[in-house]
């Protein structure tokens, strides 16, 4: 199959104010860990790179990142590529940079979304030369959506920023659907949702993948409100402010084996008081800024 329309994204730096590693609740709670693409047998046939986790780096050290990527796309050489996509999305700029690798990846790429495709998930999507979608899977599409901290001037400035990030990826878009770009910014703007079928219609997949293609891990299905839940967690200290490796130590405490301190309490026990606490002060802040 010839190599596709699509160019590669020009995206610029990351804002020195934002951070962009975590995704939107409602994709968090949408997501379904569970569902997986059926394991490719050839040996010989298309080698397989699976982004079935949050986009950019999560608390525990793994999740989907421009740099494993880049190490799996040199192991496939020139061979052809089936990306599988099952996530919640979470970093537009990790995002972005996986887009533009598989973008220039000498063998053909075949997107397959056995799940969700949602934020940056989404825009890895469109890198595909053929795109595959569930019946009941869902494309999300949405503004860039980050936290930044600053002053009224470094936030207008960021506005301004993330305003250009919102332009690529709505051109991004528009050249995979043929939907003017501005029709795709208003898309955008109300977080749009967009099944099986009707990203098919509007030109954002090619075809349905067949149902025989998805499976349900049985072990990942057992796991995935334990997974859901520590990703919500994640998302909520971001939230609050904690950076990565803040919030990494606190829930590593958390789900460490119960341990009794000195005091008789276990330390998971002492460490959800401290994020209980971490969210009420959140809160108050934020509650104070909106009455000053």
């Amino acid at each position: 199959m010839a190599k596709n329309h699509m160019p590669v994204a020009h995206f610029g730096v990351r804002p020195d104010e934002v951070r962009a590693d975590c995704a939107p609740p409602k994709a968090l709670e949408r997501w379904q860990p569970e569902l997986r693409a059926r394991a490719e047998t050839s040996e010989s046939g298309p080698f397989v790179i699976d982004v079935m986790d949050v986009i950019g780096e999560s608390w525990d050290g793994y999740g989907v990142t421009a740099r494993r990527i880049g190490a799996l796309l040199r192991s496939a050489g020139d061979r052809e590529v089936i990306v599988n996509i099952n996530s919640p999305g979470g970093d537009v700029f990790e995002g972005l940079a996986i887009y533009n690798m598989l973008r220039g990846h000498k063998g053909d790429v075949t997107v397959r979304i056995v799940g969700l495709a949602a934020s940056a998930a989404s825009v890895i999507a469109m890198a595909g030369d053929r795109v595959e979608i569930a019946r009941a899977g869902f494309l999300m599409i949405h503004n860039t959506w980050v936290f930044a901290i600053g002053d009224r001037h470094a936030l207008n400035t960021v506005a301004g920023q993330l305003g250009a990030f919102d332009e690529v990826m709505a051109e991004l878009y528009a050249l995979r659907t043929n939907i003017e770009a501005s029709e795709i910014g208003q898309m955008m703007d109300r977080e749009t949702w967009i099944s099986g079928r009707a990203a098919i219609d509007q030109g954002f997949a090619d075809d349905l993948l067949a149902a025989d293609q998805i499976e349900a891990d049985p072990k990942a299905r057992a796991e995935a409100p334990r997974v859901k839940s520590l990703a919500k967690m994640d998302a909520a200290m971001a939230r609050g402010g904690l950076a990565r490796s803040e919030r990494r130590g606190l829930i590593k405490e958390m789900t460490a084996t119960p341990g009794a301190g000195e005091d008789g309490m276990p330390s998971a026990a002492k460490s959800l008081i401290s994020f209980n606490e971490l969210v009420k002060s959140t809160i108050a802040n934020m509650e104070n800024g909106n009455a000053s």
